[in-house]
């Protein structure tokens, strides 16, 4: 399997990497993002660019591929509708479309977030735009879609928040997070659970488009 990550210096993206490299079936992982992650592996390609918008800059870069895990995303905190939009809604849609047309048996999954809107018509902007970005990827001619949407994740393996504020509350909370998943296991996910449920669904795929919390977690045992 070849694999296509976007996102892969973020926190989530980092526990997919970290899985993808790992998993036996996985011949590629190529990281696509502004950044390089610095890792060294006989599996990864890293491409970067500055400009993610300016996807026919890509070209073949973007072919050849069984699953994209599409895991960029922004805090909408300070922001208007319309740049969260565009930062959201716009750059997911103009590398999917790109994607779809280039890899047409590609599963394509994406990460949305607990409390997403799929009316978009509710009162939470961040909520109505996640709704919307995953009404149009469901409508795009891919193998399969996948919107995973969990609530809280636990960092491992040394993965940290590039978003100080919260690397500082998952600094804060780390002594309490593990109990605390063993008590609401279906609530409180880690990253390594969620590399390991894209790459379930992406071999063998899933009853539901739409995976909250507990449906990852049931997702990744069977990995």
């Amino acid at each position: 399997m070849n694999v296509l990550l976007f996102g892969a210096t973020g926190m989530v993206g980092q526990g997919v990497l970290r899985e993808c490299l790992q998993a036996r079936d996985v011949a590629l992982v190529q990281t696509v993002g502004r950044k390089a992650t610095g890792q060294q592996n006989a599996k990864l390609k890293e491409v970067v660019y500055d400009n993610l918008f300016d996807v026919n800059a890509m070209g073949s870069e973007l072919q050849g591929f069984d699953a994209c895990f599409f895991c960029l995303g922004v805090s909408s905190a300070g922001m208007t509708e319309a740049t969260y939009s565009h930062l959201t809604y716009d750059l997911t849609l103009a590398i999917a479309e790109k994607l779809a047309a280039l890899n047409p048996g590609m599963t394509f999954t994406y990460v949305s977030g607990a409390g997403t809107d799929s009316t978009e018509q509710g009162r939470s902007m961040w909520a109505r735009v996640k709704g919307r970005t995953e009404n149009a990827l469901q409508r795009l001619p891919f193998k399969a879609v996948y919107l995973f949407r969990p609530g809280v994740i636990q960092p491992l393996h040394g993965i940290r928040s590039k978003t100080a504020s919260y690397q500082m509350l998952y600094s804060l909370t780390k002594p309490l997070l593990t109990p605390l998943r063993t008590l609401f296991p279906n609530h409180i996910l880690t990253t390594e659970m969620v590399g390991q449920a894209m790459l379930a669904a992406a071999r063998h795929g899933y009853a539901k488009a739409v995976l909250e919390a507990a449906d990852i977690r049931a997702l990744a045992a069977t990995a």
